[in-house]
């Protein structure tokens, strides 16, 4: 898709989620779906709108009219890759509702995250059997989904798949959805080989002197 077919898809999508927020707002007692509607137009929008910009940036190794390129924005979080072999994605948010369908926007930010690592000169792991930890800190009132089956912890794995482990069925890819109690809010992910499943959580716990 050209930078113009995005631009021009992003302008319709917006026209499709203030039609979206319109309907809400008239008919509050109906709203989750016009909400949910508005929430896909908006991700949808984000992800098309996030690949346009970096089509215009100027090439790092060719800057246009010698215009320095443009450093990357911030994917509202960062990853990096522990000593011990296991990767570590911290986002700046809480896992947002999924009742209908996967948040996009988030599998995007992930895999955006993993790129960036790999264009940093780290090499990516690969696990043929893994855990994926997601363990998502906030305070009672600060949550925003009470329940881990409504939350859209699903785009992870939909974003790892092929990329850190083969697959995402129960025997290749173990789930753990954690909540830690803490004043800010964030999202931290962990992959991990499987037979090392216990040494995380002895360090969750504290059981060698400190925690992760």
């Amino acid at each position: 898709m050209s930078t113009k077919e995005e631009l021009l898809e992003i302008k319709s999508l917006l026209g499709q989620a203030t039609a979206a927020a319109g309907i809400a707002a008239q008919d509050w007692e109906n709203k989750t779906a016009q909400m949910e509607r508005l929430n896909a137009a908006l991700e949808r929008a984000a992800i098309l709108s996030r690949n346009a910009l970096e089509l215009t940036r100027p090439c790092v190794d060719f800057p246009q009219e010698g215009k320095p390129a443009a450093q990357q924005e911030s994917f509202s979080g960062a990853i990096r890759l522990l000593a011990i072999g296991w990767l570590h994605i911290r986002l700046e948010t809480l896992l947002p509702h999924c009742r209908f369908q996967t948040p996009a926007y988030l599998s995007d930010t992930v895999a955006r995250l993993m790129d960036s690592l790999g264009e940093g000169g780290a090499r990516l792991p690969y696990f043929k059997k893994a855990v994926l930890v997601i363990d998502e800190h906030c305070s009672c009132k600060s949550r925003t989904v009470y329940d881990q089956d409504n939350k859209g912890w699903k785009a992870v794995p939909n974003a790892i798949k092929g990329v850190l482990v083969p697959d995402d069925d129960q025997f290749t890819l173990e789930l753990a959805l954690l909540s830690t109690l803490d004043g800010t809010p964030s999202c931290h992910i962990y992959l991990l080989p499987q037979e090392e499943a216990g040494e995380f959580f002895a360090l969750r716990t504290g059981q060698y002197g400190f925690c992760l």
